[in-house]
């Protein structure tokens, strides 16, 4: 399954809040994300994120690619 190319950082961000991470401070167009375990994640709010940003934020938050698409698909 490929990674997606065009996952946009505020995209990114709504993912990742259907796992129960919420956003708790922003610098610049920096977000940073806790879970409700205390794990925290980084994501820039570019319009694109690049594919090894990408992997690396799934690695942080343990999930693969087939687990981002379904995220992403969800309304």
């Amino acid at each position: 399954m490929r990674l997606p190319r065009d996952v946009s950082g505020f995209e990114l961000i709504k993912a990742l809040q259907k796992l129960n991470y919420k956003p708790v401070r922003q610098k610049g167009s920096h977000v940073v994300l806790v879970n409700n375990s205390g794990k925290m994640v980084v994501v820039p709010l570019h319009k694109r994120l690049k594919t090894g940003l990408l992997k690396a934020i799934m690695r942080e938050v343990d999930i693969t690619t087939a687990e981002l698409l379904e995220l992403l698909d969800d309304p």
